[in-house]
């Protein structure tokens, strides 16, 4: 059985040595119906219909994989197939064959051309950026113009 890890540009297969150590993964013909949850990074290649929280945690859907899932992870890659809504506190990437149906999440949202979206977005920045964007009060009568990123 073949695992895979995202590369940001494709879908590369990982070596036996580096299975061991990157996490937690399901395969093609492991069906999950109910909740998910993990404090480690997960590959799905299977069906999962319920909910997946992984909370500080990388979840790729991989291009057999078929979630009709709401996902809270920091990060979310997908290869295969979501229907449901998707919060990263990171980043949700939706690769070229990728198709996800629900509303988005995050602070950073890619979308590659060929990829099937439908729902909608939201930007949210987490008090971490919001601080190292230094935004300070103007001073009274003072006017302050402000560049956001």
């Amino acid at each position: 059985m073949l695992r895979f890890q995202s590369n940001r540009d494709k879908v590369v297969p990982l070596s036996s040595a580096a299975d061991r150590n990157s996490g937690s993964w399901l395969g093609p013909a492991v069906r999950v119906k109910g909740n998910i949850i993990g404090t480690e990074d997960l590959v799905i290649h299977g069906s999962v219909e319920g909910t997946v929280k992984l909370e500080q945690r990388r979840l790729t859907v991989g291009p057999a994989g078929k979630l009709a899932a709401n996902i809270n992870a920091r990060e979310v890659v997908v290869y295969g197939f979501v229907k449901g809504d998707v919060r990263a506190t990171g980043s949700i990437e939706i690769k070229r064959d990728g198709s996800v149906t629900g509303n988005l999440t995050a602070a950073q949202i890619m979308i590659e051309d060929g990829a099937d979206f439908k729902g909608s977005i939201e930007i949210e920045r987490n008090a971490a950026k919001a601080g190292e964007m230094n935004l300070q009060p103007a001073s009274a009568g003072a006017r302050r113009d402000c560049v956001l990123p």
